[in-house]
């Protein structure tokens, strides 16, 4: 069964090979990423920005991945990161512009 996830902040997600990326999020993944971290699937997780206003941009990128990912069980074994079309990328661009980061 999906979950539906309300996204609330902004997180930095480093890699094992050392890479770098934004994700938008909630408290829950970002559980769920530390767990990852725990398990050495990746390397860091990093809060930038907690509290985001959930504009236009955040709706349709929420609706994007409660659309096509599920909220991994606990048991996790491997740390799936969210692939975005290029159009979701954009929508992800524009989170973190108007949110001052980057």
């Amino acid at each position: 069964m999906k979950s539906h996830e309300t996204f609330t902040l902004i997180e930095e997600i480093t890699r094992l090979d050392g890479s770098k990326y934004m994700e938008i999020s909630d408290m829950v993944q970002n559980g769920r990423a530390e767990l990852a971290v725990e398990r050495g699937l990746i390397k860091q997780v990093r809060i930038l920005q907690l509290n985001i206003a959930h504009t236009p941009h955040v709706q349709a990128y929420e609706d994007y991945v409660n659309e096509n990912y599920e909220m991994p069980a606990e048991d996790f074994k491997t740390f799936q990161e969210w692939e975005k079309p290029a159009e979701m990328q954009k929508e992800v661009d524009a989170i973190i512009h108007e949110n001052h980061i980057g």
